[in-house]
């Protein structure tokens, strides 16, 4: 057995798609053949392969796949246009009236508007109708990330009447996983689809429809109700309208999507910048996203500078000090970006009570305070033993410098917790996006705090401490 478990462990192998499905496509098999072999593949692995094919080896693809499945696998292109676009429009069309109406949009949207009006006018009836329901919703709206792609039938049906209407509508809808029922157009509630399989033929329908089902209003916004949504951890939610009526359901990848999106905004915004940014973004798009942080910043951090001046006395007389100066902004911003971090996470919670936000501020100062005073006291016999060994001072003065900056970095940490906490709490009650208190901004204010912190304590200590002034 010890010789079994002393073997090494193979890595396992990971398949690469991509490479596999570029092998297939450049082979000379029939075009019978290729649809078979691709159809072994996931929608996702033939979207990534798209960039490294020729546009001769891309039109061989689009001959074999119907406009279904390549709907499907635009579905997982950030930007599908570019491919769409070497497509005829007969193709075209059919393709983004296969497309749940969300896609479908944001290719739209970046077409040409001459284009996007023609493609529109050449859909049939029932994919303009979705298309323009969907985009009538802000895109911080939950009517705007909807898909029309789901099973509905109505209450009063049978066990029997449920699976055939099951099985006519999921010729067109594939997202079959819950069943929405509705009462004269209103929502009623859901069947899971298992329970309707096991069902026996007399059973009453009405006992496996859930009428406490979750469901979200198409108004509401997506932030509001992101975690909500991710709590009931559903494939599938139904969206109404203000009087109840079934309109659409947001299935569990658009809720990945949505997630990721927000994940990568608040990403942006702790780094200083007004919107997520990526690679093919031009220069000047980007520069007005990063410009306005910026400029609040270069204006905090000449007040930080004309604090600083306030003590070029205590400075000329203990120059020393100086040199500790970037250990106590640099731990204040770093603990005030922990608390920053930390604040904002707790914050996705839409139902904390005051009283749990008070808990959150006392319990980042405790932490602060406790850090500090682990950080301080080992920075105090660190640093004295430094400037009494290194700069052959006496151990009163190396002592008292070191203790300055240990007391220093203890109420520094402890503030600027406090204030990494406050400054997103705060920007919630204002109604604005706490996550704008970004990282920068924060660290900005607390060197402030650890600069009047610190040379303000060396101005009331060390002065006195050596006769100086």
């Amino acid at each position: 057995m010890d010789s079994i478990r002393n073997l090494p462990e193979e890595q396992p192998v990971l398949r690469n798609y991509s490479e596999e499905l570029a092998k297939i496509i450049r082979s000379g098999i029939s075009p019978r053949a290729l649809k078979d072999r691709l159809s072994d593949y996931h929608q996702r692995d033939i979207a990534e392969v798209l960039e490294e094919l020729t546009p001769a080896e891309r039109k061989k693809l689009y001959g074999i796949l119907d406009s279904d499945e390549l709907s499907g696998v635009f579905e997982f292109v950030d930007h599908p246009y570019v491919y769409i676009d070497e497509l005829n429009i007969r193709k075209k069309v059919d393709i983004l009236s296969c497309m749940d109406p969300d896609k479908a949009i944001a290719c739209l949207r970046e077409m040409p508007r001459e284009q996007r009006e023609m493609l529109i006018d050449l859909m049939d009836e029932g994919s303009r109708r979705d298309i323009a329901m969907v985009d009538a919703f802000d895109e911080d709206e939950v009517g705007s990330i909807m898909t029309t792609n789901y099973i509905v039938i109505q209450r009063g049906s049978t066990i029997k009447g449920a699976m055939a209407d099951l099985i006519s509508q999921a010729a067109e809808n594939d997202n079959i996983s819950t069943i929405y029922v509705t009462e004269k157009d209103a929502y009623y509630g859901a069947i899971d689809l298992k329970d309707l399989i096991i069902s026996r033929e007399n059973s009453n329908l009405e006992d496996i429809i859930a009428t406490s089902y979750p469901y979200l209003y198409a108004r509401e916004q997506i932030e509001d109700c992101l975690e909500r949504i991710k709590d009931y951890s559903e494939d599938s939610i139904p969206v109404l309208s203000s009087d109840n009526k079934l309109l659409g359901v947001v299935t569990s990848q658009s809720i990945v999507q949505v997630v990721d999106e927000e994940l990568g905004d608040d990403y942006a915004k702790l780094g200083g910048l007004t919107a997520e940014e990526d690679l093919n973004e031009p220069t000047i798009q980007s520069i007005r996203k990063r410009l306005p942080w910026l400029l609040i910043l270069m204006v905090l951090g000449m007040v930080v500078s004309g604090v600083v001046g306030l003590f070029e006395g205590i400075m000329a007389q203990l120059t020393i000090i100086v040199s500790f100066q970037s250990l106590i902004l640099d731990m204040a911003g770093n603990v005030g970006t922990q608390s920053l971090a930390v604040t904002i996470r707790v914050l996705m919670d839409e139902t904390l009570t005051g009283r749990q936000k008070l808990e959150l501020v006392c319990k980042e100062g405790r932490i602060g305070l406790l850090n500090g005073l682990i950080l301080g006291a080992a920075s105090c016999g660190v640093v004295g033993l430094y400037i009494m060994l290194f700069k052959a001072k006496t151990a009163a003065f190396a002592f008292g410098i070191s203790g300055c900056i240990g007391v220093a970095l203890l109420l520094a940490m402890a503030v600027s917790s406090i204030v990494g906490t406050c400054v997103p709490l705060l920007f919630k009650k204002l109604g604005v996006d706490p996550a704008v208190a970004s990282g920068p901004l924060i660290t900005t204010i607390n060197d402030l705090v650890a600069v009047v912190v610190y040379y303000g304590l060396a101005a009331v200590v060390l002065i006195d401490m050596f006769h100086l002034g």
